[in-house]
Formats: structure tokens, sequence, C-alpha cells
């Protein structure tokens, strides 16, 4: 069956801004001064929107943005992007959700996020005839939102592969809470699974991403990825399991970065790559989401992420159990 779309995204979308490194975080009353800040798209769903139609490929977005300055920001962003926005909803009952992304030399990122227009999204908004337009569905930031329960997204991923669709599920974890309730009833129904490893540790309570990613198999899901930071990626599927080591690229803002991966990755899988080919996909389209501000800003086209993996070594391995 011919698709119009090869994803469609849905979850959050959030307007970024984001500054480049202070050497500290200022006192209270303090000024602390930035070289740059960035006004960006954000947010799982949205990334993985714009990442992937630099790649290419066809892509839509399922979401909600307040009817307000950041709203019409980030869809004007959106659609110059190529990104198709007709599934996009503006809300005049929420402002649009944003995030300040705080980078200190030498530290993690600190966030100050407001959920905004992202709390009316349940999922409920995707019909029928749009899941039959995909040939796959990524559902980003789930356990953030609370109309996005279990029962919704499952509900929504058996409808996805009645119809024919990949499902993938993303996760962005809440500070408080396990969110292994929330994970459970729907990796029976998730084809790909694509947590980072801090994530991986409070959902399962395991320290070792083999046993955290054989354990959200086993739970149900074909395919999980887990990104480790510094020390790579790992890949387990039904039939084998892979670790991928990184590139050595200078960092200016990590912002987005698993979410490249995830969209390198799905680029390789629509292109019906081997899944180790997959990972270095993931792998370099990661590394280079970090070499600009903004979550998107220093991603990859397609010919950029051929040359970048045929020029530049990557370790990938595969696991003998």
């Amino acid at each position: 069956m011919n698709r119009a779309l090869d994803c469609l995204c849905a979850g959050i979308i959030v307007a970024d801004q984001v500054c480049e490194p202070v050497a500290q975080m200022p006192p209270p009353g303090g000024l602390a001064l930035s070289p740059r800040m960035e006004f960006t798209v954000g947010g799982c769903a949205a990334n993985v929107a714009v990442d992937m139609a630099k790649l290419g490929l066809r892509i839509g977005l399922s979401g909600c943005v307040g009817d307000d300055l950041f709203g019409r920001a980030v869809s004007d962003m959106l659609e110059h992007a190529k990104v198709d926005c007709r599934a996009l909803r503006a809300l005049s009952t929420h402002p649009t959700s944003s995030t300040f992304v705080i980078n200190v030399r030498g530290e993690d990122r600190r966030f100050i996020h407001c959920v905004g227009a992202n709390a009316a999204y349940d999922g409920t908004q995707i019909s029928d005839a749009d899941l039959q337009s995909a040939r796959v569905l990524y559902v980003g930031g789930y356990c953030l939102l609370e109309s996005l329960t279990p029962d919704q997204v499952r509900r929504l991923f058996e409808r996805a592969r009645a119809a024919g669709v990949t499902t993938v599920l993303d996760v962005v974890l809440p500070e408080q809470g396990s969110y292994h309730d929330w994970i459970a009833p729907v990796l029976p129904v998730t084809d790909w699974f694509f947590p980072n490893f801090d994530e991986s540790k409070r959902l399962t309570g395991l320290d070792d991403p083999w046993q955290q990613a054989a354990r959200f198999r086993a739970e149900g899901c074909r395919g999980t990825a887990i990104t480790c930071g510094g020390d790579g990626a790992v890949l387990d599927v039904s039939d084998g399991r892979w670790q991928a080591g990184v590139y050595n690229v200078p960092a200016v803002d990590a912002t987005g970065t698993g979410d490249a991966f995830v969209s390198g990755f799905l680029y390789g899988l629509m292109r019906g790559d081997t899944p180790d080919r997959c990972l270095r996909w993931g792998t370099a389209l990661g590394a280079s989401c970090v070499r600009q501000l903004g979550a998107t800003t220093g991603v990859f086209t397609a010919p950029e992420l051929m040359e970048f993996v045929e020029r530049e070594a990557l370790v990938v391995t595969r696991v003998i159990e």
C-alpha cells in the first residue's frame, strides 16, 4: 500500500530557548552572560519530525500548540522544515509549551519547563485515516503528559498495528516516580522503544543496559535501543544484540541528541537497512546534533549523514550471548 507519510510523529511540541554555556549559574539576583541564545523548535515529537524531514523523509506531526506568538513561531519553523502540520492544533485555552535550556560549562543541562498546550494532547486527535497514511507512528514525550495515558497509547498503538503501521515509543520521565506502570501496558504493542540509560534505570531498577533492554523485550516490545551517553548505545532485537561506540565531535549543546539518534535509526529502518547499520545512522545523527545550539539546528541532511558515516570510523560490535 502506498502511504503519503513515511512517519507520523505525535506528542510533545515545545518552544525552546537555549543559551550557549555560561561559566557558572548566577547567584540569586545575579546575572550570567551567554555569548548567544537561540529560539528553536523543541519537544520529542517536533524534534524527530524536523530531523527526519531534513533527511528527506515525508513527515507529519500531530500535537498541540497555543494560539499565541510562540505557537505561531513554532508552526512557521516546522512548516519551513517541510513538516506536514495539518494535524497540528492551535488552542486558545493553553499557552504553547516552552522550555528554558540552561547550559553551564562542564555541567549537565538544566531545564525549566511549562507543559502548556501539550497537556491537552491525548492521542485521540489521530484518526484512522491519519494512521492509514503513515508507515511508522512515533509517539514522543510519553509519561510527561497526564492526558496521554497508558490506555490511550495502547489503544492508539493497537489501531496503528491494525492499519499495518510500525509503532515507536519514546519517553520523557518527570523527576518523581518510576513510571513502570505506564510502560508495562504499552510495550506489548510497541515495535521499537528508545529510552536512554537513566530512563531505563528508573523504569527497571537495573544498572546494566543489556539487562534493561532484555527486560523491555521480555515485557513485549520487539526491539529496544538504549542510548548511554559517552558509552554509546546498545541495541537488542530478536535476531541479535549490538553495541555502538561514539563519534568524537566538539559539543556545544546536547539538547535533542537522543531525538536525533531515534531519527537516524528510523531513517535506516525505513530504508530497509540491517540493525547494525541503523545503529550507525542513529549514532551519527546524534553526533551531528551537539555541534550547534538547539535540538535540530545542527542535524545532518541525508547527503551530509552519508558522507560523515563513510568518512568517520565507528566501532559497532555484535554481542554474542
